[in-house]
């Protein structure tokens, strides 16, 4: 339906950075005004306000890991539930050295499920947002990420 990609790098190891990145816990706790309500390394459920102007009130959001290969790769499914509408993403995050030292982080994801009110909401405006809503997670996770990484 709707396909995003992307990279990232970070200074840190790729050990420490998959391993980070894999855990979806991690991941929801590292966003800012989120109510987490469960928080494993598989899967993590969370409450926030939706980053989207079109929809109104807050979001019901859960990640769950499908595949995990250590050190290398993690695949996420992320499911969001509003009132009158939903969404599914398939995530994949691919870890490699990176030159110089660090890790090189590959990102794809996939919408690939929207249901009641956001079927009706044009796909270059989801499209949009959504992109805004990645840079936003993109930039809690690396501030979370070299926030530890600065305390060792």
């Amino acid at each position: 339906m709707i396909h995003f990609e992307g990279d990232m790098s970070f200074a840190l190891p790729v050990s420490e950075v998959a391993e980070k990145l894999s855990d979806a816990g991690f991941l929801a706790n590292s966003l800012p005004d989120v109510k987490v309500s469960e928080s494993t390394p598989d899967k993590a459920a969370w409450k926030q306000r939706s980053g989207f102007s079109f929809l109104t009130g807050g979001l019901n959001l859960e990640a769950l890991v499908t595949a995990r290969e250590a050190g290398k790769s993690v695949v996420l499914k992320i499911v969001s539930k509003t009132i009158g509408a939903s969404s599914t993403v398939e995530t994949k995050l691919e870890f490699k050295d990176a030159e110089g030292g660090g890790t090189a982080v590959h990102w794809t994801g996939d919408v690939t499920s929207v249901t009641g009110l956001l079927k009706m909401v044009p796909k270059g405006l989801l499209e949009g947002a959504a992109k805004k809503v990645i840079e936003d997670v993109w930039s809690a996770v690396s501030a979370k990420l070299n926030s530890q990484a600065s305390s060792k």
